[in-house]
């Protein structure tokens, strides 16, 4: 999963184009129904114009932005994005972190606790095995104050529960979480907070839930370990927009 999350921000020329007007489009520099001048950006990126309409093309499948007869190439407003990409998770864990943390972690309390009671009733013993792994990975991780190796276990735990549901849609939902988790890579902060140590045992709750085969303890595990990190990022968002005001 990681190798094919960092791929497309590494791909040359072509990727840094798209990054970077991905990204001046979520901070706002380009506003929605700003026309993008192919123009001066061929000139700014010192690009061919075959290269930028490749740019733009993929710019358009996020729905960023759409080509307009006569008009241009025309940004588009938020509700037209495929907010569940990993790229504009990217991008908007970079400008609009807080507000994505919350957002997304309020439709994860509706995805995950249902994938986990699922992945305690369908799950290999070598999945659950797996997944037992991961927490007792992030727990050892979160002892010796190791963001790295915590968040690397973190994103496997998650990807195991959500493919373990045997639903494609859950499934395909994974690298969405990935992303977002990766995110904190981002963060000053980083990984390892005073909330880690709580979640990581949330996390081994859940994971003995589902080597167990109990749905019931599964979901509840899932609901309260995403309930609590959604508390901590009010919190701290709380906090951070206090800090702005003083």
């Amino acid at each position: 999963m990681a190798a094919g999350n960092e791929s497309w921000r590494d791909r040359g020329l072509h990727a840094q184009v798209v990054n970077a007007l991905g990204q001046e489009i979520v901070d706002g520099r380009y506003a929605p129904g700003d026309i993008l001048n192919l123009d001066r950006l061929s000139d700014r990126f010192t690009v061919s114009r075959s290269v930028l309409r490749e740019a733009v093309r993929v710019l358009q499948s996020l729905g960023m932005v759409e080509p307009r007869q006569r008009v241009g190439t025309q940004v588009l407003p938020r509700q037209s994005w495929d907010l569940f990409s990993p790229q504009i998770i990217h991008w908007r864990g970079l400008g609009d972190y807080f507000t994505q943390m919350r957002e997304m972690l309020e439709v994860r309390l509706g995805i995950e606790p249902v994938a986990a009671r699922l992945s305690s009733r369908l799950m290999s013993d070598a999945e659950r095995q797996a997944v037992s792994r991961a927490a007792a990975t992030m727990v050892a991780a979160d002892l010796a104050r190791d963001g790295r190796t915590y968040l690397e276990a973190d994103v496997e735990f998650h990807t195991l529960i959500l493919q373990g549901a045997r639903n494609a849609v859950m499934a395909h939902f994974a690298s969405t979480v990935e992303a977002l988790l990766r995110t904190r890579e981002q963060e000053k902060r980083f990984t390892i907070t005073e909330y880690t140590p709580p979640s990581a045992h949330r996390h081994n709750d859940l994971a003995e839930a589902i080597v167990a085969g109990d749905e019931d303890a599964a979901y509840r595990f899932s609901y309260a370990t995403i309930d609590a990190t959604l508390t901590e990022f009010v919190q701290e968002s709380s906090g951070a927009a206090a800090d702005e005001v003083r």
